[in-house]
């Protein structure tokens, strides 16, 4: 037991390790910790403003929240795209033992998500309520949501900046930072979302998540300025390196096409649930996956560590040990995510009534959350499999996977099922695990094949 509690405390901790000499399993544990803390602390955010609203603001604000995030999630695509690109440079220059190299790929990072984000904050805040009316809100969910869709869309830029940031420190291998400003930002976001909901209603929620991301940021920067991560940001980086930004930009490309290929599916998903089973369904939907995506982010943020690990070891030229760690990581998430199905198809009724009172969402949040996790396991597998390819520098591939597997498959099959065959909702519930288990497989096949390996970042 003393060995465990001095691991977690090792983990949790600010230290800098070389993972690239250290035992797989050991580095699997210290970078996952603090990884899978992370991302639960980001599904969190969405949970306390679904929860909130929910027992204070009644479907509507529901609705109006849940297809806010389904929007929003091509804000996240492009931050993890771009951060994906940085955890893959700066894993690398580690790797290599090059820490001048690594602190001028995150700035070059933070440059071109800065240059991005303005464009969408402005868009986004400009037509808040017609992307409401795109996503089948009705009137009553445009009048009470649009002012929360104008100040979450016109935050994009604290979104991008923390996605990114975080990313910058997972492939420094520093998570224990990256953990440590999602707790600082959803500590101000819990203690603010109710007292701001009470005082200016559903726009309350979008100001407290907002001023809670912002906090984390402000938080990461000092933590990049001071030099306490292996990434140093200094003065002399602020400028334009354009190799660097050039590599960023073949990596990051292809990695936010990724993402939003697969983040567009779902907000297909979410006006189909929203057209076929209206306000009370969209609102179960989205409180069930809510509840699922606190339990899928934990398992991202364990293939995370994944990641970090094939990019150092690539750098160190270590492509076994890269293969390794990737294999010991699968085997973790199997466990994880085979034990949340079974938590998910034994115990919904009485995880979403934590959330909702209301019978009719609650009867499809239900059924959403048993039908959705019967595809878990194959989630996690995913999940580390794309990761690995991602650290490497491989961002092509997984974009072809998803393209494939989400467009070609998973929304042409949950509109069959949906409207063709009437089966409504529950055609859309079905076919999110039958998409999402193809996927596991094709990007299992791929990652056997080996080529990753020779990438050059």
């Amino acid at each position: 037991m003393r060995s465990v509690f001095h691991t977690i405390k090792l983990s949790l901790s600010e230290t800098q390790h070389d993972f690239t000499t250290m035992d797989i399993s050991k580095a699997i544990v210290l970078l996952a910790i603090p990884m899978v803390l992370e991302l639960s602390m980001e599904s969190v955010f969405a949970l306390v403003d679904i929860f909130f609203v929910n027992r204070w603001l009644g479907n509507h604000a529901v609705m109006a929240v849940g297809l806010t995030e389904s929007v929003i999630t091509i804000v996240y695509s492009l931050a993890i795209g771009i951060s994906m690109a940085a955890t893959a440079m700066v894993a690398r220059r580690i790797g290599e033992k090059n820490p001048e190299g690594a602190g001028e790929a995150a700035m070059q990072s933070m440059l071109l998500a800065l240059a991005i984000t303005v464009v969408v904050s402005i868009a986004g805040a400009w037509y808040a309520p017609d992307i409401l009316r795109l996503m089948a809100a009705d009137d009553e969910t445009i009048a009470i949501g649009a002012g929360y869709t104008r100040i979450l869309m016109g935050s994009s830029g604290v979104i991008m900046m923390l996605f990114l940031i975080n990313g910058i420190f997972r492939g420094a291998g520093n998570a224990a930072i990256a953990m440590k400003s999602l707790w600082l930002a959803n500590i101000i976001n819990i203690i603010l979302n109710p007292v701001l909901i009470w005082w200016l209603g559903l726009e309350g929620s979008a100001i407290a998540t907002c001023i809670g991301r912002g906090t984390g940021v402000v938080y990461q920067l000092y933590q990049l300025q001071k030099g306490s991560s292996a990434v140093h940001l200094q003065a002399k980086h602020i400028r334009l390196n354009g190799q660097v930004m050039k590599t960023l930009a073949a990596i990051a490309a292809p990695g936010t096409l990724q993402f939003i290929i697969a983040s567009g599916s779902w907000i297909v998903l979410a006006r189909l649930v929203a057209e076929t089973g209206h306000a009370d369904a969209s609102a179960g939907y989205q409180t069930a996956i809510r509840v699922l995506i606190f339990f899928i982010l934990p398992a991202w943020g364990l293939s995370n560590a994944a990641a970090t690990l094939v990019g150092q070891h690539l750098g160190a030229k270590q492509p076994l040990l890269a293969e390794k760690a990737v294999q010991t990581t699968t085997r973790y998430n199997i466990y994880f995510m085979a034990f949340v199905t079974v938590l998910f198809v034994a115990g919904a009724p009485w995880i979403i009534r934590f959330f909702t009172q209301d019978a009719a969402a609650i009867t499809h949040a239900v059924l959403a959350l048993r039908v959705i996790s019967l595809g878990y396991i194959f989630y996690g597998i995913g999940m580390v499999m794309t990761n690995a390819l991602n650290g490497a520098g491989d961002t092509r591939t997984p974009t072809v996977i998803n393209f494939f597997g989400f467009w070609m498959f998973q929304v042409p099959f949950a509109w069959w099922l949906a409207k063709s065959l009437s089966y409504g909702p529950m055609g859309v519930f079905i076919a999110i695990p039958v998409a999402e288990t193809l996927i596991a497989v094709a990007a299992w096949m791929v990652f056997r094949r080996g080529k990753w390996k020779l990438v050059e970042v």
